[in-house]
């Protein structure tokens, strides 16, 4: 019973693993989808985030049926309460991802994202992508040091932000105030993933360590 007991807590991390990389997936989609004005992966993401809603019902299902039956406590506890919020955060990263492919869809055949504003996106992209692999390493490892360097990681999302900010506040804005509330929008999405991601690995640092990180 004690190894079937194991087993589940195991499984249930794997299963958290492999929802980061659908959300990693799923981010990459939406970001080529926006930046290609490609409706077909755009429908592909929107699509594809019903499969990650139900994953995390049925993680969350499986954590309350080991607290039902198991009644956890101290370490194995954490793992529990420590999954359900970490697969939380997870969800809302794909809705982030959906969101981007629902702007480019809305657009589609136009693309969303001027092109003097399309290198800050791929660079946003790249980072939202760099930061979910990291948290899935992080899930899988339980790398303290990986945990906190998503922090670090973070402030490339935040630059970029205020940059687009910078962008859309100058007086020359040429795009219009249409696509100047896309940018915005997509922008806040973008770091909003980031925030996420950060999220995830803090939770992993209270798993391991019992205790709250503090940046």
């Amino acid at each position: 019973m004690r190894d079937s007991y194991r087993e589940e807590l195991d499984d249930i991390n794997d299963c958290l693993v492999a929802m980061a990389n659908s959300v990693g997936s799923a981010m990459s989609t939406a970001t080529t989808a926006l930046l290609d004005a490609d409706v077909a992966l755009a429908d592909l993401v929107i699509a594809g985030d019903e499969e990650i809603d139900a994953t995390r019902e049925s993680i969350e299902q499986r954590c309350f049926t080991v607290l039902a039956r198991q009644q956890p406590v101290a370490g194995d506890l954490r793992v529990i309460t420590t999954a359900m919020r970490i697969v939380s955060d997870l969800e809302r990263m794909g809705d982030l991802a959906e969101h981007i492919a629902k702007v480019a869809r809305m657009r589609f055949p136009d693309n969303a994202v001027p092109q003097d504003v399309r290198p800050a996106f791929l660079e946003a992209g790249q980072v939202a992508e760099l930061l979910i692999t990291k948290a899935a390493t992080v899930i899988a490892k339980r790398d303290l040091d990986a945990a906190r360097e998503l922090e670090t990681d973070d402030d490339a999302m935040d630059k970029l932000h205020r940059g687009l900010f910078r962008q859309l506040l100058s007086e020359d804005w040429p795009h219009g105030i249409e696509t100047a509330i896309d940018i915005t929008l997509l922008g806040r999405y973008y770091e909003r993933f980031a925030d996420h991601a950060v999220s995830v690995a803090r939770r992993v640092v209270y798993l391991v360590t019992g205790e709250r990180y503090r940046a």
